[in-house]
């Protein structure tokens, strides 16, 4: 029987049978390695978001929940909503130190920042430049101030000290006018942008340009930060991204339709690389006749059933803002999702930024309400988002 082995060995061309067992075991370990590299890449992938989601999750179990948003909509007025707050050390260390909105704001931009830095190196360009976005902020607002006629000190206040410009904050605040405020900013990723759409500002004496320009420069290019995923996780982030992106185009043509605009008035500040709705068919889109036309033409895409809900409310008020609380709450259910699908990776810290957004927001509807005459809890609860 040995002899029939080894001539069985000897016909496959193995010279012996130490040989036909060597590569026998070299094939075994060989597969073996493959299928342990594939049951660990998953649990390799989780490992560099262990202590990043450590320090989210302790952070989302201090969002506000229902009872406490309750608590805060029934105080008497402002002064006892900045007290509840001041029980709470997120924004204790805040509300004696800035205007209210501001504080909230502050906290947010400090949990933005947070992310950024103890966010893993595959995802951390994306978190680095959505940073920036407190800059693009800082920048509209201290416009905004200066066509207002504000000084320095009330535009101080409306300035969220976070960012890639908070060298440059206390200039800007002082600047006299909006050419002041480009000389401030020359040498920065913003002069050029700003450089750009001045002329057709000065023109028209409509602040869109600068603010639609400055906000293409931050989606687009947090667009480009994701747009090659290397795993899961990157993935995930893309379609984040993505749905922000498609969000922020969808409103600009909602708006242009509303304004009686054409493509070519617009065309500068869409962003062209979009995620579930590409160049074609933006294009399409604003050559309907109507809001209508656009909600039609959506047809197949996940915006279309989320869009016809808030037509009824268009359609009392000839507010376009039903769509924007509908896209904006289309991509809290983004992060949502993701935050549920992808629990030991990405998902806690796409989540949590995006509940705190909204726990700010939610804030600030809050302490407008009660800065007005007339709006009862009920009527309160009923704005939240």
């Amino acid at each position: 029987m040995v002899e029939d082995i080894t001539s069985l060995v000897t016909g496959l061309g193995f010279p012996s049978i130490e040989a036909f067992l060597a590569v026998m075991l070299l094939v075994i370990a060989v597969f073996g390695a493959i299928v342990v590299i594939s049951l660990l890449r998953p649990v390799l992938g989780m490992f560099p978001y262990t202590y990043p989601n450590a320090r989210v999750r302790a952070r989302i179990g201090r969002i506000f929940d229902e009872k406490q948003f309750q608590e805060i909509i029934e105080a008497g007025n402002i002064e006892e909503v900045k007290n509840y707050l001041r029980g709470f050390p997120d924004y204790a260390k805040y509300i004696d130190q800035y205007p209210l909105e501001k504080a909230l704001d502050t906290q947010l931009a400090e949990n933005y920042d947070l992310v950024a830095r103890i966010t893993p190196d595959n995802s951390k360009d994306a978190f680095r430049f959505l940073l920036k976005k407190w800059d693009i902020r800082n920048i509209k607002s201290i416009i905004i101030a200066k066509e207002a006629g504000l000084n320095s000190k009330e535009t101080l206040d409306l300035v969220v000290p976070y960012g890639d410009l908070t060298d440059k904050l206390d200039a800007l605040v002082d600047a006299d006018d909006i050419n002041e405020i480009l000389n401030t900013l020359e040498g920065t990723e913003y002069a050029p942008i700003l450089e750009d759409a001045i002329p057709l500002y000065q023109e028209t004496g409509i602040l869109l340009p600068l603010e639609a320009s400055l906000d293409k420069y931050l989606l687009k290019n947090l667009l480009r930060t994701v747009s090659t995923p290397e795993d899961d996780n990157t993935s995930y982030l893309k379609t984040y991204v993505g749905n922000m992106v498609d969000g922020a185009n969808l409103k600009i043509i909602l708006r242009a339709k509303v304004d009686g605009l054409k493509y070519e008035d617009i065309e500068p500040y869409m962003i062209s690389e979009g995620y579930q709705i590409r160049e074609w068919k933006l294009k399409d889109l604003m050559e309907s006749e109507d809001v209508a036309g656009v909600i039609s033409g959506l047809e197949g895409t996940e915006y279309a059933p989320l869009l016809a809900e808030a037509m009824a409310n268009y359609n009392d008020t000839g507010s376009i803002s039903a769509f924007e609380i509908a896209l904006d709450n289309n991509v809290v259910e983004t992060a949502k999702k993701i935050s549920l699908k992808n629990q030991f990776g990405i998902g806690p810290m796409i989540g949590f930024l995006s509940r705190k957004e909204k726990e700010i927001k939610n804030l600030k509807i809050i302490v407008r309400s009660k800065r007005e005459k007339g709006f009862t809890p009920a009527m309160i609860k009923e704005m939240l988002i």
